[in-house]
């Protein structure tokens, strides 16, 4: 690969998860696209220099974002332990499935802490589906330390654009948008194609995504730059227009009724409409309003890959299904993301009281 995309790549290893010599990295990435496997194979030949416990690992598609990996790789990053335990007592199928109860997800936890000394501490994650809104994620970051980054979809594309930010300039910007966006409780969305949303955050917290992966537990995807939060459920109410799918432009708009914090209805002459109705009637969860994001990556341009379209400055997407690993209650094997441009969004106070964040996609800060 070319000079520059080479030290790129370094970066990840150098700036975004300063890994050290003797931290064991796992790498990982699914079956369902020949070139994302060979950028994978190339990242981790990369890695080596870096440290000497580099594991590479591909596996069978799960075919949605936000499911659970499969067993082969809870092994290669929780260890053998923490797996056959999870089996033994009967929680790791339930697991699996996204289907625990709090005394199982408890159990769970028990396990994962008294076992981690045997997890990777840094994760790279370049599967085709997102594993970002899973317990495999949750469960490696939040209580056993690992940092992590994901990069689902990713393409040889994005070397030249979105992962060429400034990082320390983007943190910046990052976090005073969250910083701003959390002393407000409620959000008023509006764009010039129809769409307007209004819901609610009391008791959220808005989250920045920056890239700098390098404190113990922490999460970002790469690209990076967004400020991301989950809506309290039950509370949005308004339309979504579906002007691009997440890797394409749709022909025809796509139009997502939205109330009480779900989707109610969908309206389209367009083949996405098939594949969203069946993703959303496979289990209620589906059709939650997860998250609302705000694009803060400056060097993102390319709206029809949501991993990058979604970092976009001045741009906002929404997603449907899960949200229970930032903030929310909704556990489901589905989460999808989708580009609105041109937003012009108001954060509104516990008094009703307003103040504009983006007008039509211009940061007002």
């Amino acid at each position: 690969m070319k000079k520059n995309i080479r030290q790129t790549v370094s970066n990840i290893y150098k700036v975004n998860l300063a890994v050290k010599k003797n931290e064991k990295v796992l790498i990982f990435t699914d079956d369902l696209n020949k070139e994302l496997q060979q950028i994978t194979e190339f990242i981790a030949g990369e890695g080596k220099k870096y440290t000497s416990k580099i594991n590479y690992l591909e596996f069978k598609s799960t075919g949605s974002h936000g499911a659970e990996p499969p067993e082969p790789l809870w092994t290669q990053a929780f260890g053998k332990t923490i797996v056959n335990t999870l089996k033994t007592g009967k929680l790791f199928s339930p697991l699996l499935n996204k289907r625990t109860n709090e005394k199982q997800t408890k159990k769970i936890e028990e396990i994962v802490k008294k076992n981690k000394k045997e997890t990777v501490n840094a994760v790279i994650a370049l599967s085709y589906y997102s594993t970002s809104h899973t317990k495999f994620r949750d469960l490696l970051t939040n209580l056993c330390g690992t940092r992590y980054a994901s990069m689902p979809i990713f393409d040889m594309s994005m070397f030249k654009t979105a992962m060429r930010a400034d990082y320390k300039k983007m943190e910046k910007r990052t976090k005073k948008l969250a910083r701003e966006i959390n002393k407000y409780e409620s959000i008023d969305i509006k764009t010039p194609n129809g769409t307007f949303l209004y819901l609610s955050k009391k008791g959220r917290s808005a989250k920045a995504d920056t890239g700098i992966i390098t404190r113990k537990g922490s999460f970002s995807n790469l690209p990076a730059g967004e400020v991301f939060l989950a809506p309290l459920e039950g509370t949005a109410n308004g339309k979504l227009v579906l002007e691009w799918a997440p890797t394409r432009k749709l022909k025809n708009p796509v139009t997502l009724y939205i109330e009480n914090g779900r989707v109610r209805k969908i309206q389209g002459h367009e083949q996405y409409v098939n594949h969203l109705k069946t993703k959303l009637s496979e289990r209620p969860g589906n059709k939650n309003i997860a998250e609302l994001g705000i694009g803060t990556n400056n060097k993102a341009t390319r709206p029809d890959n949501i991993l990058e379209s979604e970092k976009i400055m001045g741009t906002i997407h929404i997603a449907l299904g899960d949200n229970s690993t930032f903030g929310g209650k909704v556990r489901t094997p589905f989460h999808q993301d989708f580009i609105f441009f041109k937003p012009t969004v108001t954060l509104i106070s516990k008094d009703g009281t307003g103040r504009l964040l983006l007008n039509s996609g211009k940061i007002v800060l």
